[in-house]
């Protein structure tokens, strides 16, 4: 007899139907899973043995022939040890094959027959919710799942559990979905002393997502300003916060099922892999970059992360999405964050101090800010210097403005963008025009159309450097509650384009 479960597969954060058929034939003992398991799903046999036996069910002395279709189609991951159970369950006649039908599940089992927390709920929630079906998952993971609402999410203890639900003895409980996390506490912009034209610059930056690079001396404060920015960011939508909790769910991050609708902000440290920055590794799970999808990417030191690391950013930052390839495997995961980096003006850090610079100044500022190619220092929207802070200011008691405040404008300033681009699910902040809708939304009045157009023979720009000063006045103009670019919103964005001393 053959008997067919339901579970998924992933594919970046698509979760794909795959139908688990299981025959028990007569012939010699043996158990084989078919149709490109990787070495978990192929253990799952072990598992399956140890808890058939804690529920007093024996494998019969057949062939057991489990097929995952599509066979074409890698299968990873644990979760694939329920439907595998219960489709040999249906062909034993132990549950009713008619009542997997309409079952999506996943789950590990434990060696006593109790469902163990995997990852991927969220996704699998949504896929079982296109084909109208029930999601069965471990309990852990059930808040998780229910978060999606519309369909019916179960999440028992166990195996024996499952089987007295799916054969009518003792149904399981329903999930409900978990708690919205709360946003942690914030550290607040007052605290920092002087670095005005920093904070601006991080205003600008979670106004409209624009890519900002900061440069100083060590000791400046570049990370304690990027530390202030998750206060910053405007909440979530509703659609956001589940994008973002799909890939979360993916990567094993959701705790205890709660969605939460703040930005993510995600620091990696320059000695981070490729894989581990964009993606890949077993399963080509996803990168920095899109975990904080919908975030903030902070990278520091950021001549210090390899070459070949910084390269592949170049792509993510003007599409939005990345594609991670491998020989049997092409995933596509989005990527769209705001990306905030820093860096010393040279290897010693002292470049504009000559008390304290090194022999090899002003050569060595430019090797080290040399490692950062043109194509890539072309995408970030704002360059700042961040000098040294006096002593003096130190002393002085906290007198700039709270996070609270900064953030109001900024969200002010999301606002008008989301009515701006209502109904172009492409386009959501300024950093997304391109072409005509740039054109249209950033065209500068008369004098700073003149004063463009001056900056860009004096300073060479690209004709993406050109949009991007665009983009960042038009961004500059919503702070400021202008309908029109003008030329003080033009004049303040060409200043965040200029050339670092270091460099120049």
């Amino acid at each position: 007899m053959v008997a067919i479960a339901y579970t998924v597969a992933f594919v970046g954060i698509e979760a794909r139907l795959v139908e688990v058929q299981a025959a028990v034939a007569p012939g010699l003992p043996a158990f084989t899973v078919v149709g490109l398991p990787d070495k978990a799903v192929s253990e799952a046999r072990e598992r399956i043995r140890a808890a058939f036996s804690a529920m007093a069910v024996a494998l019969p002395a057949k062939r057991v022939t489990v097929n995952l279709s599509p066979a074409d189609l890698p299968k990873e991951g644990s979760h694939f040890d329920l439907p595998i159970a219960l489709a040999i369950l249906a062909a034993l006649d132990v549950v009713p094959a008619d009542e997997l039908e309409n079952v999506v599940s996943l789950g590990e089992l434990a060696l006593d027959g109790r469902l163990v927390s995997v990852a991927g709920a969220l996704p699998a929630a949504m896929a079982a919710a296109e084909d109208q079906r029930t999601l069965i998952c471990p309990p852990a993971c059930g808040a998780e799942a229910a978060w999606v609402g519309a369909v019916p999410v179960i999440a028992p203890d166990g195996l024996r559990q499952v089987v007295d639900h799916l054969t009518g003895r003792a149904p399981a409980p329903q999930a409900v979905a978990g708690q919205v996390a709360r946003p942690q506490r914030i550290a607040d912009m007052a605290d920092v002393r002087g670095q005005e034209r920093a904070k601006r610059a991080l205003e600008i930056a979670a106004a409209g997502r624009h890519h900002l690079l900061m440069v100083g001396p060590p000791g400046s404060g570049k990370s304690m300003l990027a530390a202030r920015l998750p206060g910053l960011m405007p909440e979530l939508t509703p659609a956001e916060a589940l994008e973002t909790s799909m890939i979360q769910s993916l990567a094993g991050l959701l705790s205890d099922g709660g969605i939460s609708r703040e930005a993510p902000y995600r620091d990696p440290h320059h000695t981070a892999s490729m894989a581990a920055i964009v993606g890949g590794g077993r399963g080509a799970k996803p990168g920095e970059v899109s975990l904080a999808h919908n975030g903030v990417l902070f990278m520091d030191e950021l001549p210090e992360f390899p070459r070949q690391v910084l390269e592949t950013l170049r792509q993510p930052l003007e599409t939005g999405e990345v594609v991670v390839a491998r020989a049997n495997a092409h995933v596509r995961y989005p990527c769209r964050f705001l990306l905030v980096a820093a860096a010393n003006p040279c290897r010693c850090g002292h470049f504009a101090d000559p008390a304290r610079a090194c022999a090899r100044a002003p050569q060595c500022g430019a090797d080290y800010m040399g490692r950062l190619s043109g194509p890539l220092m072309d995408r970030f929207d704002l360059r700042i210097e961040v000098p040294p802070v006096a002593i003096a200011d130190l002393d002085r008691a906290a007198s700039g403005e709270t996070t609270t405040e900064i953030a109001g404008r900024i969200s002010a300033a999301r606002d008008v963008q989301a009515r701006r681009f209502a109904g172009q699910s492409a386009l959501r902040v300024n950093a997304d025009a391109t072409g005509p809708q740039l054109e249209e939304i950033a065209e500068p009045d008369e004098e700073g159309r003149s004063l463009i157009q001056r900056a860009a023979n004096r300073l060479g720009l690209s004709a993406r450097g050109y949009h991007r000063i665009l983009r960042t006045a038009r961004t500059i103009a919503d702070l400021d509650g202008s309908d029109r670019v003008r030329a003080p919103h033009l004049a303040e964005a060409i200043g965040y384009r200029l050339p670092f001393a270091a460099a120049a």
